[in-house]
């Protein structure tokens, strides 16, 4: 779809900015990213794989929006056609990945939480996530494991040893969601994404992670983007709508 404003896109983080943690978009929201898309070219960048995308902003998310960005970027479609991936595993090679996994889940094994589920590592195309306490755990209980983090600094302080120790991989560890991180190399955090957007000279960039140690931090931070953090989809809402809308 054409934008009314050339050269200006508008690039969303999916959890905490289009929707709750892990919960899917309201229709009012969906509805709105389709009336922002009339004003200006819209894009989101998640650092989810697309499964986990599409389950929050639907199944046809890829066609929904003019640019779709999973894995930070690293897995890339415009206007629904796939335009790039990266691998870690080529980027690591095995030994140095088996090292990495083999340390944090020892780590994990050794961790003493209120309670463990299953899948703690992750392994996606570009990046690996790490959960403390496991991606299965139902809604309720990543809820609980949040609100204990806030208090006990599970997940920073789990990132400050795997820094630390495999300092030499030249990793980034980045904080994000409710219950895990994501680890990939130097350079490829939601920066990455810019690489596609050569065309715009205007990138406003919307994000609820914007700290430092946050995973929209690095692209807030871009000199490529114009940031703004919200608090919540609401603020999302209104943030867009004083920026592009009521001008």
């Amino acid at each position: 779809m054409a934008a009314q404003k050339p050269g200006v896109i508008a690039l969303f983080d999916v959890d905490g900015t289009l929707t709750a943690p892990r919960k899917v978009a309201t229709p009012g929201m969906l509805t709105f990213m389709q009336e922002l898309r009339k004003v200006v070219t819209v894009g989101v960048v998640g650092g989810s794989d697309l499964i986990k995308i599409s389950e929050q902003l639907g199944n046809t998310v890829t066609n929904d929006y003019d640019y779709v960005f999973s894995e930070n970027g690293l897995v890339a479609h415009k206007e629904g056609k796939l335009v790039g991936t990266q691998s870690l595993k080529s980027f690591l090679g095995e030994e140095k990945l088996k090292e990495f996994i083999n340390f944090t889940l020892h780590y994990i094994a050794d961790l003493d939480i209120p309670i463990k589920r299953g899948t703690f590592i992750e392994f996606r195309s570009g990046m690996l996530n790490v959960s403390p306490i496991g991606r299965n755990c139902s809604q309720e209980e990543r809820d609980e494991f949040e609100r204990y983090d806030k208090v006990q600094n599970i997940r920073p302080k789990m990132v400050s040893v795997l820094r630390e120790k495999f300092a030499h991989f030249n990793l980034t560890f980045s904080i994000g969601g409710q219950i895990s991180f994501d680890v990939f190399p130097q350079g490829w955090d939601k920066t990455y994404c810019l690489r596609y957007l050569d065309d715009f000279n205007e990138i406003h960039f919307f994000g609820d992670k914007t700290y430092k140690g946050g995973n929209d931090h690095e692209i807030y931070e871009s000199e490529r983007t114009i940031g703004h953090t919200v608090t919540s989809p609401d603020d999302t809402v209104k943030q867009c709508k004083s920026l592009f809308l009521e001008n």
